[in-house]
């Protein structure tokens, strides 16, 4: 039986308390669904800066009320100590989602940036130290492999940051070895992927391309492509990123804990594929308006190239992601039609 079946079977077997930072947001939600239904205990902290109470709303209508009731939610901000260890208290497994994301962000606002992505790391290290639990997952970033060339990424090398918000995830990772060399304090650190699925926000100036593609095309507005269409990401469906928390918060051999892992297929897309493969997933729901493709100037900060190593993952964690980019656009593709179709209404 798959790593992740066991973890799951013995979850609903022992109820634990967990602690999501950015619990509104668009994986810190996913983790929530995921643990409630598996009737685990979860504290949430959010600080509703990119975090939406809807939501929040949405997991509660998807679970029943005995597992809702296991949710104790505060508003709170992870660059306020004690908001962090008030958050800790009693908690056994720590998933440190919250974060200012999206490198264009930090290009416009890169104090919002550190004082978000760094002060409140440091502060969720050391109220979960201080309170003693039993795993510290947080979410790193491909970001950190900055201009290395290397494909696909492996975890032990890394180039310069492009971006001041790669700047702030190298720094968690900084901190992450040091606290475990210098206190004894265990943690892991997830390198996502160009994570997409339910709840992420399809809005605003640094909405990913995914969502925004897709309502771009329902609503028939024109699509834009940063450069010639040929920049390449390793898409990952955001059930494969739950999965891998799952397994590091709960991993028990020394051999896994204090790492970095890779969360992707080890797969990649070009934009001008993923175009047409949203577009062709699009048509199976319904008939689209026209849109306009158009080809713009290269993003700054941007890679050209990104895909994952994700053996390391496979091997001490036992990661086995589920979802395909194809599977993924699949399972997502109801959810994003509908908050369209929500908001245009």
């Amino acid at each position: 039986m798959p790593a992740f079946d066991n973890l799951q079977i013995k979850l609903l077997a022992n109820q634990k308390i967990w602690l999501i930072t950015g619990v509104a947001g668009f994986i810190g939600s996913n983790l929530l669904e995921k643990l409630l239904r598996l009737n685990q205990q979860v504290i949430g902290i959010d600080n509703f800066s990119t975090g939406k109470q809807r939501n929040l709303d949405e997991v509660q209508a998807l679970v029943n009320p005995n597992q809702w009731a296991n949710f104790n939610f505060f508003v709170g901000d992870i660059r306020n100590l004690d908001d962090c260890r008030k958050a800790c208290d009693g908690v056994n497994y720590v998933l440190h989602q919250a974060a200012l994301g999206s490198v264009p962000r930090s290009l416009a606002d890169p104090i919002a940036t550190n004082a978000s992505n760094i002060d409140g790391f440091l502060n969720m290290l050391i109220a979960s130290k201080d309170a003693n639990v039993n795993s510290f997952v947080y979410a790193a970033s491909s970001s950190t492999y900055g201009d290395h060339p290397a494909l696909p990424k492996v975890e032990e090398n890394i180039g310069k940051p492009l971006s001041p918000y790669a700047v702030t995830k190298l720094v968690n990772e900084l901190y992450a070895e040091i606290f475990a060399r210098c206190y004894g304090f265990d943690t892991i650190g997830l390198r996502y992927f160009n994570i997409f699925g339910k709840r992420q926000d399809a809005e605003g100036a640094y909405a990913a391309v995914i969502p925004k593609w897709t309502a771009a095309m329902l609503r028939g507005d024109d699509i834009f492509i940063n450069g010639d269409g040929e920049t390449s990401r390793d898409f990952c469906y955001v059930d494969n990123a739950v999965q891998a928390n799952l397994l590091a918060a709960t991993s028990v051999t020394n051999s896994a804990r204090n790492q970095i892992y890779n969360v992707a297929l080890n797969n990649r897309t070009s934009l001008n594929k993923l175009y047409g493969l949203i577009k062709e997933t699009l048509q199976l729901h319904c008939e689209l308006p026209s849109s306009k493709l158009i080809y713009r100037d290269f993003r700054s900060g941007d890679v050209r190239h990104s895909q994952a190593d994700i053996s390391k993952a496979q091997k001490l964690l036992g990661y086995s992601p589920l979802f395909s980019i194809d599977k993924g656009l699949k399972a997502a593709m109801p959810w994003y039609i509908n908050e369209v179709v929500k908001r245009d209404n």
